[in-house]
């Protein structure tokens, strides 16, 4: 029974924020018009998912993070393997790696506005930028931490260095590389939403929230955020389930 009851836990954070959220709207300690109700931002959630601009620009926004995401995955997963798999190599590029993982993405913005011009590709570009950095240093890092137990066995029995590689280090640095796979989406949404809002974007949840914020139709931008972080959980959450599912074996 106890234990039925721990399924539910999750959701008694989210019954107290709204309990919260509403008595303080309703009491009125913080003014209405910049605080609307819970059943307010509601109402304008579903009105705009319901056939509403908020649910076009909820697609826009899953199709430039994914689309980020993928590029990130593509580039940064092979990159990852082989730098990891030789450490002289990693170390010389060591700086170089750090140093742009450390440089904030929103300060790349007008060189990628310079190369590819006000649209989808710089948005794109950008997040995929940010998510490669923080990919590959995970799968690096994983191929790199690969239990050496396993990989003497494999050299021992005579598995040659690109089997080693791919039948070994690949599959060792499956729980990291899902880490930076989770890490690597977050931040392609936060740079996406972002560059909506201030890159010549007419959609995406970026744009929704500004746009709203600057009519002050405060229940659609609350509505607009609400997406935005529903967005995010659901993402990281089906990375999750992804790695649970195929990385079962992980820490055994």
């Amino acid at each position: 029974m106890i234990r039925r009851l721990d399924a539910f836990l999750p959701l008694v954070g989210v019954v107290g924020l709204l309990a919260i959220w509403s008595l303080v709207t309703s009491r009125g300690w913080v003014d209405p018009v910049l605080l609307p109700s819970p059943a307010e931002t509601f109402k304008a959630f579903w009105k705009g998912m319901d056939g509403g601009a908020l649910g076009f620009d909820f697609v826009k926004t899953v199709y430039r993070t994914t689309m980020a995401t993928a590029i990130a995955a593509v580039i940064a997963i092979p990159l990852g393997i082989m730098l990891g798999s030789s450490e002289r190599l990693y170390r010389s590029l060591e700086f170089v790696i750090d140093f742009f993982r450390s440089t904030p993405a929103s300060a790349m913005f007008p060189l990628f506005l310079v190369l590819f011009g006000v649209g989808d590709e710089t948005k794109i570009s950008v997040a995929a930028f940010g998510a490669i950095l923080v990919i590959l240093f995970n799968v690096a890092y994983g191929v790199m931490n690969a239990r050496k137990t396993r990989l003497l066995a494999a050299k021992v029995m005579g598995a040659s260095r690109l089997r080693v590689l791919f039948d070994v280090m690949l599959w060792e640095s499956l729980p990291q590389t899902f880490v930076g796979l989770r890490n690597g989406v977050s931040l392609a949404l936060v740079i996406i939403v972002v560059a909506e809002m201030f890159i010549g974007s007419q959609d995406g949840l970026g744009h929704s929230v500004f746009e709203a914020q600057q009519l002050f139709d405060m229940p659609r931008m609350y509505a607009a955020i609400a997406a935005a972080g529903a967005l995010g959980y659901g993402l990281n959450l089906l990375f999750l389930t992804i790695e649970r599912r195929f990385v079962h074996w992980s820490g055994k």
